[in-house]
């Protein structure tokens, strides 16, 4: 298959599904952090290129409930307005099967509920991060293999963790430039299931 993998700079899906014999490119702004196929621009100037398959990763800082606070704060509703204008646009774009992945945020109300939620401890990597996945014109995905959290003690409760979480539930990246880059990663596990799944 052709598959577009659109806002993606890590190649981590672009390469999951080239290991599987497609013919896989990913899209962004910003310059591939790996070698491969990639297309560094908008990704509307290629959407309508024979796609068989788009799995995309807008952006979430307008979108996220971690985020729309600051629009209640001075920032007002543009940036998000836009955002979400965006992502319906990618969800609605000329191309049979279509997964677009974001945290949980606007996107809810302003198109509708995700198809599904999913976590990389689902699929054999030691981390939680909730993320939502609406699709169209394929299936959800299987969870391939869990891995167990480690239990701790928080005000009074025991709660799961995984390796990317605090005892407090908040990530271990500290602040750093980079760390909107690392913390928007796809994990391999899920990277690895889309090809096996969706590919096959």
């Amino acid at each position: 298959m052709r598959i577009l993998v659109a806002c993606e700079h890590s190649g981590t899906v672009r390469d999951a599904f080239r290991a599987k014999g497609h013919e896989a490119l990913s899209c962004d702004l910003l310059t591939s952090d790996v070698p491969g196929p990639h297309y560094t621009g908008d990704v509307f100037d290629i959407v309508g290129d024979g796609w068989d398959m788009m799995i995309a990763f807008p952006p979430c800082t307008y979108l996220c409930v971690s985020g729309i606070h600051w629009n209640n704060r001075g920032r007002g509703w543009d940036k998000t307005d836009g955002a979400a204008r965006f992502f319906a646009a990618l969800y609605h774009a000329p191309i049979a099967k279509i997964a677009i992945e974001n945290p949980v945020g606007v996107m809810s109300t302003r198109l509708r509920k995700p198809d599904q939620i999913v976590h990389p401890y689902q699929f054999g990597d030691d981390a939680s991060k909730r993320t939502c996945l609406w699709l169209r014109g394929l299936p959800t995905l299987r969870p391939t293999a869990f891995v167990a959290p480690r239990l701790v003690e928080w005000n009074g409760k025991t709660v799961h963790r995984w390796s990317n979480q605090c005892d407090s539930n908040q990530n271990r990246l500290g602040p750093s430039d980079d760390r909107w880059k690392l913390r928007s990663r796809t994990y391999p596990g899920i990277a690895a299931a889309m090809a096996d799944q969706w590919g096959g």
